[in-house]
């Protein structure tokens, strides 16, 4: 599978059409659609490969292994993922605006009850 597929078919399981994921990672215009014909930089896919959440090695096939460039022990700020625009995800399924709302609502009403 050429990176073009797989970062499709992943974006669609994210959640993203391939414009909104191009929008997300900083491309210029249809910079994803060219890469059916062309070799995406490295530069490219590394962020694509930030906004969906996996590794460079994922989106070329050297991997089958979703990880992400993240490292596991650093700290996530749920305030900023749930109040950013953009995916959050529960279950393998993205959570919608109205959900990500909810939670951020929840914690904060629990912060204020410590």
């Amino acid at each position: 599978m050429i990176a073009f597929e797989r970062i499709k078919e992943l974006a669609k399981k994210r959640g993203y059409s391939l414009t909104k994921l191009n929008d997300e990672a900083g491309l210029g215009t249809n910079s994803i659609y060219h890469w059916r014909t062309k070799t995406p930089s490295t530069a490219s896919l590394k962020k694509v490969a930030d906004v969906l959440g996996v590794s460079v090695d994922y989106l070329l096939g050297n991997t089958d292994e979703m990880h992400g460039n993240k490292k596991d022990n650093e700290p996530v700020d749920l305030d900023k993922v749930l109040s950013e625009e953009g995916m959050a995800m529960f279950d393998g399924q993205p959570l919608s605006d109205e959900y990500k709302k909810a939670l951020l609502a929840m914690l904060k009403t629990m912060k204020g009850n410590d």
